[in-house]
């Protein structure tokens, strides 16, 4: 099965890292095709934590040639930045492959970025303000930049004067900030060209012909499907598509190529920033998990909010994506709850609602519907089988598995690269 998709079936923060590098030993290439470096993957290996930001997880195991594709948009000194750290602690990163085709996020990027959230008061979406919503605007407005426009001066300059032309304008006379110029950005920009010469090629053309030969090769979601542009809980979203379908488009690889979607789901849900959630827990059941689990963000360090599982999300996610398997992760995190709530359906204005609603008012007001399972007490960090599981654990992965719309096939028990139980063999 060469052609695997990774996504994330919540709001993020489910530990794709952990999945990617369960598979990772098997896979060649590991392809990161949206969003930058405003999401993070935490893999632990041993006693060694890596926070991952820009860089694909498949980085760090030897032998796979990681991708940052064309969907991705680069903050070059934040790619640096991981480059030397790993390079400092023994991590080979000279396999990195770069799409000419990414898109470059630059200083005005990030500056607008901070400048038109604090603009937007109690409006705000809870940007992590690395611009990179700025970026894929650009993109769109078709006045971006491009990795291969680093190696052409004069089309890099056109390039920055076109952007700033109208940037300037609002900088100055809407946001009171002082206007960019064009050769601050294009030295700065030129300063990285020959570091990046070796490592940006045409990963389309790399990633077919891997497929071609055989290679498999893993496709790796940011953020997750509730984040979605399209098909999240808009405008509390990305600016990227985080679902199965932005791997084609994100990456130049044909869809009829992937022969597997894998989506990550937490044994809870969580989420960083403003938006709908309607299972957020307030009190101190929310506070165990964000403690329990250590529910702080990996890029911004932000506490995530907490909340029982969502079954309905889950659902929409498996749609949505068309997966074929879930990972289950952090269900270690429950263990000690006498009782644990999942959310099965919501309540909306008196009506049962068994799906995610597709209007955005109705999700703000929905009101989840519980089904309590019996919950363990024993330590489950240790287990590396399904039947060596407390029954309840057991029951509890059953019965969110037939509300969930797919079978899940792998289970996380703990932070460690080893605690996982392999229910199934998510290549075969």
């Amino acid at each position: 099965m060469p052609g695997i998709v990774l996504v994330g079936a919540q709001w993020g923060d489910e530990g794709k890292g952990k999945a990617t590098d369960l598979l990772g030993s098997r896979v060649d290439y590991v392809v990161k095709f949206n969003g930058g470096n405003n999401a993070g993957h935490t893999v632990v290996i041993g006693d060694e934590k890596y926070a991952l930001h820009l860089l694909p997880s498949g980085i760090l195991t030897p032998g796979v040639t990681p991708v940052i594709a064309n969907g991705v948009v680069v903050d070059i000194e934040v790619l640096f930045d991981e480059l030397t750290a790993l390079a400092a602690r023994g991590v080979d990163v000279s396999r990195l492959r770069i799409s000419s085709d990414a898109h470059v996020i630059t200083a005005y990027h990030r500056t607008l970025d901070r400048v038109t959230e604090r603009f937007l008061g109690k409006r705000q979406i809870g940007t992590t303000g690395r611009g990179i919503g700025p970026a894929y605007a650009d993109k769109i407005n078709r006045v971006g930049i491009r990795m291969q426009d680093l190696f052409d001066e004069n089309i890099l300059r056109q390039k920055v004067e076109g952007a700033l032309d109208q940037k300037n304008h609002l900088l100055v006379k809407v946001y009171n900030r002082r206007a960019i110029s064009v050769d601050e950005i294009v030295d700065d920009l030129l300063t990285h060209v020959e570091r990046l010469r070796p490592m940006v090629v045409d990963t389309s053309l790399e990633l077919n012909r891997a497929l071609d030969r055989g290679d498999t090769v893993l496709f790796e979601g940011g953020q997750a499907t509730m984040l979605d542009v399209d098909h999240g809980t808009y405008p509390f979203v990305t600016s990227s598509n985080a679902t199965s379908g932005g791997a084609a488009t994100g990456s130049g690889v044909a869809p009829n190529r992937f022969d597997r979607i894998i989506a990550v789901v937490k044994a809870y849900t969580t989420r960083v920033g403003a938006g709908p959630f309607p299972t957020e827990l307030l009190d101190e059941s929310g506070e165990f998990l964000r403690a329990a689990g250590f529910e702080f963000g990996t890029t911004t360090g932000r506490p995530r909010r907490t909340g029982w599982y969502d079954a309905p999300i889950a659902r929409y996610a498996a749609r949505i994506n068309g997966v074929t398997d879930f990972v289950l992760t952090k269900l270690d995190v429950l263990t000690g709850l006498p009782r644990i709530p999942v959310c099965v359906a919501y309540d909306i204005d008196g009506e049962r609602v068994d799906e995610v609603p597709a209007s955005q008012s109705d999700f703000h007001h929905a009101v989840p519907i519980y089904e309590e399972l019996p919950g363990w007490e024993d330590d489950i960090s240790g287990v590396r089988s399904f039947d060596e599981l407390p029954m309840a654990a057991q029951d509890y992965v059953l019965a969110v598995e037939e509300l969930s719309g797919a079978r899940i096939s792998a289970i996380g028990v703990g932070a460690g690269r080893e605690a996982i139980v392999v229910r199934r063999d998510l290549l075969a």
